[in-house]
Formats: structure tokens, C-alpha cells, sequence
């Protein structure tokens, strides 16, 4: 079983989750959060699997509670959203946080979400994942936040996995271009965040873009 708490400060949009997540077999709500101050302190008292996460909350806002949840090492965090809170997102996936969804994601979506977070690989919607990093590029160039010493420590390899990840590409679209096995492909995803301290593969993505590579 998954173990999910659900914050969400709407209580209609909260309930509608929580009906989703439960009409899941292998998905169990353990808990449900109005704000981010109560998911810290759940998440710290329940120890679920993952918290699927709004970002705009009273008392304390989704970022500042997943940095917080993720920093403990308390669950994986799974960020719902909407388009026009693109600088909540970067904020929540700098913070550590495993993908993100948007409110309108329909019920199988949300549970497949659920289950490849919690399954470790922390892909979200290829395509969606693409559309964010589109609008994150087409902004105005500022100075990055991310120093380009880290790549020191990858292969060529994994640089261009890396470059491929910050397109949003899937690992089966990245086997492709790079004509090798899927498996490959994820091994080498797997390293490269190892090696640059990342928590998912959309944080690399993030990270690519940060870089222009």
C-alpha cells in the first residue's frame, strides 16, 4: 500500500482527492492537512509514503512545507498546482519536491502520479513536465542559481542524459535519441543524481535549464 497524506487548504478540492486516492487499491490516505503547518506536523507523526501537496496554503505555503517534510527525510512530495504559479513550482522542486500536478489532473492521471513518485522514479507527465520547462526558459535571462562546477563530476553520458532530461523528455524518448536500452537510460539517471544531490529527475530537468544545457 501507498501511504498518502493529502494538504490541500480547500476543503471541496481536499475531499475530491482524498475520494480519488481512495477508490485506489493500492493507495491508502492516511491523513489529510489544511494548511502547511498541520502536513509538517503530520508528516512527521504518520511517516507517509508521500504528501501530495498544494502550494499555496495558510500558516505556511507548500514550499516552505516541503522544504521542511523533504529536509527530515519525512515522505516524497508530490506538488498540485495550476500555470499561473509557475515561480511556486521551481520554488517547491528546488526545495526537493519528487514532480508536480496540475488541479485539473483527471482521477487515472492522478493515481498513476501517485504511484511512479512512490515507485522512485518521480516522473510526472512528460508532456506537462515540457510545457513548465518552456515556460521557465522563455522568461527573461537572470543570473542561475546553479553553479556549473557540478557537472564536473559527469561523464559526457551522463551530460547528455542530462541535457535530455532538462527537454522533459521520458527515458523511453531518451533511449531513443541516444540509441541505448531504457535500462541504461535509467541507470544513468540514477547516477547523475547521486552524484549532483538531486532528489528527482524534474529537479534535473530544472537544474538543465538553470544551466543552459
Amino acid at each position: 500500500m501507498i501511504r498518502v497524506l493529502v494538504a490541500e487548504d480547500q476543503s471541496a478540492v481536499r475531499a475530491g482527492l482524498v475520494l480519488i486516492l481512495r477508490s485506489a487499491p493500492d493507495i491508502e490516505v492516511v491523513g489529510e492537512a489544511a494548511d502547511g503547518e498541520q502536513a509538517v506536523a503530520l508528516a512527521r507523526e504518520l511517516r507517509p509514503d508521500l504528501v501530495l501537496m498544494d502550494v499555496q496554503m495558510p500558516r505556511l505555503d507548500g514550499v516552505s512545507a516541503t522544504r521542511q517534510v523533504v529536509a527530515e527525510g519525512l515522505a516524497d512530495v508530490l506538488v498540485l498546482t495550476t500555470f499561473d504559479l509557475d515561480e511556486y513550482v521551481f520554488g517547491a522542486l528546488r526545495a526537493g519536491a519528487s514532480g508536480f500536478l496540475l488541479k485539473n489532473t483527471d482521477a487515472r492521471d492522478l493515481m498513476a502520479a501517485v504511484r511512479t513518485v512512490a515507485g522512485g522514479e518521480g516522473v510526472v507527465a512528460p508532456a506537462v513536465t515540457r510545457r513548465l520547462i518552456a515556460e521557465f526558459a522563455a522568461r527573461p535571462v537572470r543570473e542561475s542559481r546553479a553553479d556549473p562546477e557540478v557537472l564536473r563530476s559527469l561523464t559526457r553520458r551522463e551530460r547528455e542524459v542530462l541535457s535530455c532530461l532538462g527537454e522533459g523528455l521520458s527515458n523511453a524518448e531518451i533511449a531513443h535519441r541516444l540509441h541505448m536500452a531504457e535500462a541504461t537510460v535509467k541507470t544513468h539517471v540514477s547516477r547523475l543524481l547521486g552524484k549532483l544531490e538531486l532528489r528527482s529527475r524534474v529537479q534535473a530537468a530544472v537544474l538543465a535549464q538553470e544551466l543552459g544545457i
